[in-house]
């Protein structure tokens, strides 16, 4: 994992690419800033985006209220920041 330390200094932005549809929720560090995400779910109506949330919420063990997503709302490559 990447060094989360930082988070307690300043916003982290993170490059995730995803991959909606899956048969199970995965991710995989690719660099210190990026990530790849499996999802369960499909993208309809914004349920990969809120999925999406979730799991980084439980891999990074934060809440999801510090997890924002700055672009890449309708791809499935995608800009995060993980606030302070």
């Amino acid at each position: 994992m990447a060094n989360y330390q930082q988070l307690q200094i300043a916003s982290m932005l993170i490059k995730i690419k995803t991959h909606p549809g899956f048969k199970k929720d995965k991710v995989i560090r690719k660099t210190e800033d990026s990530l790849e995400v499996w999802l369960k779910e499909k993208p309809i109506m914004n349920q990969a985006n809120k999925a999406l949330i979730d799991l980084l919420s439980d891999f990074f063990k934060i809440d999801k209220v510090r997890i924002k997503l700055i672009k890449g709302f309708k791809n499935k490559n995608k800009i995060i920041e993980i606030k302070r």
